[in-house]
């Protein structure tokens, strides 16, 4: 694992085999839960309604041969082999293309990018050292003139992310709801659904009510879980492909998709929905790339989870191709599939005859009563073992997604798209475990409406089904642009590459689409949810960003005060957050002019998020002065990317006045600037952890340092309430007027740090239309009501905030 950035990506040009072996198995527990438990309803989504398979098995041979060309084209061919290649400096999904296609042309929206940001080390990736072709270079630059298109790619990108947000809510309820039908097996059709649904619903109440703990105190049992799991559908499929139908192997041939779509037609197409369903959890072996590696991923789904998937799949067609007379459509799902149900089956048949012969239907409590208990005690016996490793399965991969919906929350968080929520770290050592309790209530709650409001897999799997061929067509799309601007590939690989995986997902969303009314309208009306959200919250940040922008003070307007700017300047350091990397903020100008006088002091804190994953800790502070020195006023910009952890502790003001004493140590003597010659020259700071031969600051009476550090201690003040000093290397000597800088900031520090915050009511300027006034006035205000401050993660202490109110026209 990285140390700065908690990421636990590993360049596989550096590993070893035991290295890539070692996170292939890892890789098992969090990427492929949702992948290995889709046998589980596969075959029954299918021939749930739409088609029933007859006595010739071509409806049996086709469905299992559009499984296994589905598998093999999407996930190990798209994913495997070509999608992983498009990391964002290791880490994956959506947002990692957006990024990607954000670095290589000037299509970001967030509104504070700077140029500075794209010398960062995160931005610099190997490319083929080769120009953009003509058509390369025609889409770059039409990208970047108009803004609609470039709102058209953070909408798709978006889209994606707000069906990872639906596929959140179905999945968790599709894949334990699907472990628990092994009880139908257990008792009466008509009672069995009275059992499955409280059982799902108890268990995802404990998945989510667990989730605060974090997922490092059980991760270490997810892989043997899905091993295990994958093991036994493995076994129980080649069982079957032996015992009931060697030839299976036959119906592989993608002829049988031809004659399958010839002989069931509109039904045929329609029961594709539930096909689909096979490469749910596909998106997570790209999306989870940033904790394990490229080559560790294409190991264990090649060599592992592929083949235990075909095998499964083959096993169930081999057994339904020999058990055509079905009484319960119910029974076609995984468990009627496993063997020994004929062996209960005829236990069941002379325990019904014994019971009848003893007149046992003469208890009150009637033949029914001890059929159903001599059904539950013979299933259990049978087939517990193989309903627990089912049910075990379903919940590993329900917290991979519960996870993942997690991350992508935080990420749209990070670059404005979504409200600021409460993010909480559950481990010190894997930073990329977070727990969001918001989120985590309102998944539950969803997840419970809709196994109680559905009660069958067929519509939770049209659900399902829509919102993962979604998230794939909008991979595909950013893909194809990736292939043109980052890969520098000829227009035709780009158009060879959505030509074939477009076809096969547009084919699977028409099917999914059209199941709109059953179970489909569900991901559809998530997504316009949060995607009404999401836009409500970016235009809003956005235009009140603009505002901030166009009614900023200019620095000759502070400088213009004179060197004691007119006003008291008190003990003590003023941080002055804002959203502005230039400039004065009017909420500052607001504060001066009620209340003329602020610390001895100043700096002008922007926390922003840049759109690259990670930043490192070299390059997290970029500090300048505003007007002269003898002014004691910085600006300081602390730059986190969409996957890095935000500090929220106490050593954020700590690493933050070490980063400023840094700047001045290694600030040179400069002549004034001239006046209305004032732009800010900026200088990358890293934080004290790397700078190790740099300042370094002590709180405190007591301690030695050298004897240069002696010089530079703080003036001695009656009853300070704690001494700060700055431990300064020997060399290279600083100047007196650094040392001198260094003196204030110290005395400056001991004062103690005020935080002033502007506290916004954005209002629709007059003049606007109805539909903005209503966003502005009723849907923005009522989001950033009810959100958290953007300070909230760095702990702002009540006692030294200073909130400014002021009301934005936008």
């Amino acid at each position: 694992m990285d140390p700065e950035t908690g990421s636990h990506h590993i360049n596989a040009k550096k590993q070893s085999w035991k290295a890539v072996l070692t996170l292939a198995y890892q890789s098992l527990g969090v990427v492929y839960g949702d992948l290995s438990t889709s046998p589980l309803y596969v075959f029954k989504s299918t021939f749930a309604e739409d088609i029933h398979h007859s006595e010739t098995n071509e409806e049996i041979f086709g469905a299992l041969s559009f499984i296994f060309w589905t598998l093999t084209l999407v996930p190990l061919l798209k994913y495997v082999f070509i999608v992983l290649k498009a990391d964002d400096n290791g880490e994956g999904g959506t947002f990692a293309l957006y990024s990607l296609l954000c670095r290589h042309a000037r299509v970001s929206s967030l509104p504070n990018c700077q140029l500075v940001d794209e010398e960062l080390s995160s931005y610099k990736k190997e490319v083929p050292n080769l120009a953009l072709s003509s058509f390369g270079s025609r889409l770059k630059s039409t990208l970047e003139k108009h803004r609609v298109l470039q709102r058209f790619l953070l909408i798709l990108a978006l889209v994606g992310a707000c069906m990872v947000i639906g596929d959140g809510v179905l999945t968790p309820a599709l894949s334990v709801f699907s472990a628990v039908s092994g009880l139908e097996l257990a008792m009466a059709k008509e009672h069995h659904k009275y059992v499955e649904v409280p059982v799902a619903c108890l268990i995802l109440i404990a998945l989510f009510a667990l989730q605060h703990y974090g997922t490092h105190r059980v991760g270490h049992l997810f892989a043997p879980v899905v091993i295990l799991w994958l093991l036994c559908i493995s076994s129980i499929g080649l069982y079957n492909i032996i015992h009931w139908n060697p030839h299976i192997y036959k119906a592989l041939s993608p002829v049988h998709m031809y004659k399958f779509l010839k002989k069931t037609q509109t039904g045929g197409w329609k029961s594709l929905g539930g096909i689909l369903l096979c490469i749910t959890g596909s998106e997570a072996m790209f999306a989870d790339l940033g904790h394990f590696s490229q080559l560790s991923i294409q190991v264990a789904f090649s060599s592992f989870v592929y083949p235990s998937l075909i095998l499964a799949y083959m096993g169930q067609a081999a057994y339904l191709s020999q058990h055509h007379v079905i009484e319960n459509d119910y029974q076609i799902g995984f468990y009627i599939s496993v063997p020994g149900i004929f062996l209960f089956n005829f236990y069941l048949f002379g325990t019904t005859i014994y019971l009848s012969q003893h007149h046992v239907t003469k208890s009150p409590f009637g033949r029914e009563y001890y059929l159903v208990i001599v059904r539950i005690v013979c299933a259990e016996s049978l087939r517990i073992p193989v309903l627990l490793i089912a049910i075990s399965a379903a919940v590993v991969g329900s917290q991979a997604i519960i996870t993942g919906t997690f991350s992508i929350i935080k990420q749209c968080s990070s670059l404005g798209c979504f409200p600021r929520v409460k993010i909480v770290h559950t481990s010190s050592k894997y930073h990329g475990q977070i727990y969001i309790p918001e989120i985590n209530w309102t998944l539950m709650l969803l997840c419970l409406a809709v196994t109680i409001g559905f009660r069958d897999t067929k519509r939770m799997g049209n659900a399902s089904g829509l919102a993962v061929i979604t998230v794939m067509l909008v991979t595909t799309c950013l893909m194809s642009l990736v292939i043109v601007l980052c890969w520098h590939k000829s227009v035709f690989v780009a158009i060879a590459f959505v030509v074939l995986f477009g076809t096969i997902e547009a084919l699977y969303f028409s099917a999914s689409l059209i199941k709109f009314l059953e179970g489909a309208w569900v991901p559809i009306a998530l997504s316009l949810i949060f995607m009404l959200v999401m836009y409500v919250w970016h235009y809003g940040t956005r235009l009140k960003y603009e505002f901030d922008v166009q009614n900023k003070v200019s620095v000759d307007w502070l400088l213009s005060l004179g060197p004691t700017l007119g006003i008291v300047r008190v003990k003590g350091i003023g941080l002055v957050h804002t959203e502005l990397v230039s400039g004065i903020p009017a909420i500052f100008s607001h504060f001066v002019t009620n209340l003329p006088a602020f610390h001895q002091v100043l700096i002008f804190l922007c926390v922003k998020s840049v759109p690259i994953p990670h930043v490192k800790h070299e390059e997290r502070f970029l500090v300048g002065h505003i007007g002269p020195r003898e002014y004691r006023v910085y600006r300081c910009i602390v730059r986190y990317g969409y996957r890095d952890v935000h500090k929220d502790d106490v050593e954020f003001e700590k690493d933050l006045v070490c980063s400023v004493a840094e700047f001045i140590r290694k600030q040179k003597d400069v002549p004034t600037p001239e006046q209305g010659n004032h732009d800010e020259v900026m200088t990358v700071v890293g934080t004290p952890s790397t700078h190790v031969e740099g300042i370094r600051m002590m709180d405190g009476q007591d301690g030695h340092g050298s004897p240069e550090v002696q010089e530079i201690q703080s003036t001695p003040v009656n009853q300070v309430k704690k001494r700060v000093r700055f431990v300064v290397p020997e060399s290279p000597k600083i100047e007196e007027n650094s040392r001198a800088e260094l003196r204030d900031l110290m005395e400056a520090r001991e004062a103690g740090v005020a935080y002033i915050l502007g506290h916004s009511y954005v209002k629709a300027k007059q003049g606007s239309g109805l539909i903005k006034k209503i966003v502005i006035n009723f849907g923005y205000e009522f989001l950033r009501r009810n959100s958290r401050h953007s300070t909230d993660s760095l702990t702002v202490p009540h006692a030294s905030t200073l909130e400014v109110g002021m009301v934005y026209h936008v």
